[in-house]
């Protein structure tokens, strides 16, 4: 029986992509990067088996932070694409192969039974919340559940508690893309019959790996 169980889990497939890099502006002055990360997979590690969300490179650097904190050294942790002093928002090959270092990262991450059983992956994978939301959900400090957090995630980040007790029922935001506003498995689904397809310059999306995980731990 031992035996099967084990078996049946290193069947379950973690999906990956990092894609469709935007430029956001904070100010007149100011602006980044963030890009989309949409996971597809049957894994009972996860609370919700599709999702789409966006994330910058600070929140992968703060990702492995915790990652390397909570696995206490246990784990040898991927590193991160370099952060280079003259990067550019206007060079498209550097972010496309930032991009796929991130893709790499991730990747390379959900092979671990250990981290995949990090509430931080998961608010971070699969949740809108900002990072001081994460800390605080992560550490208990939230009237919300890490499960909770995810079950509700929306196509927005929160901006209060009580926005992520709304039933999230409601469409997208007016402002948004009407690319945003489209259901997560259609999209997933559409990626996967696209995946071989090239684009070009910011449109480019990262090469997914299925990979079977050997998972022990239990939906966050």
């Amino acid at each position: 029986m031992r035996k099967e169980t084990d078996s049946a889990l290193t069947q379950q497939v973690i999906s990956v992509w990092v894609r469709d890099p935007r430029i956001r502006k904070n100010d007149f002055w100011h602006a980044y990067i963030d890009y989309e990360i949409c996971i597809h997979t049957d894994s009972v590690c996860f609370t919700k088996k599709i999702s789409i969300v966006r994330r910058r490179f600070s929140e992968f650097v703060w990702l492995r932070q915790k990652l390397q904190a909570n696995s206490q050294l246990m784990v040898q942790l991927p590193e991160l694409p370099p952060k280079n002093p003259f990067f550019s928002l206007n060079n498209g090959q550097q972010i496309t192969e930032r991009m796929k270092g991130l893709q790499r990262f991730l990747e390379q991450i959900l092979e671990s039974p250990l981290l995949l059983s990090d509430s931080c992956l998961h608010l971070f994978l699969q949740s809108q919340l900002s990072v001081s939301k994460m800390n605080a959900c992560a550490a208990g400090q939230t009237h919300y559940s890490v499960a909770q957090a995810v079950q509700q995630c929306g196509l927005r980040r929160f901006h209060s508690e009580e926005d992520l007790e709304k039933d999230l029922s409601m469409s997208c935001d007016s402002d948004s893309d009407s690319s945003e506003c489209l259901d997560p498995e259609l999209r997933i689904k559409d990626l996967a019959i696209n995946k071989a397809e090239s684009t070009t310059s910011l449109d480019l999306m990262g090469t997914s790996q299925e990979k079977p995980l050997s998972c022990s731990c239990g939906s966050t």
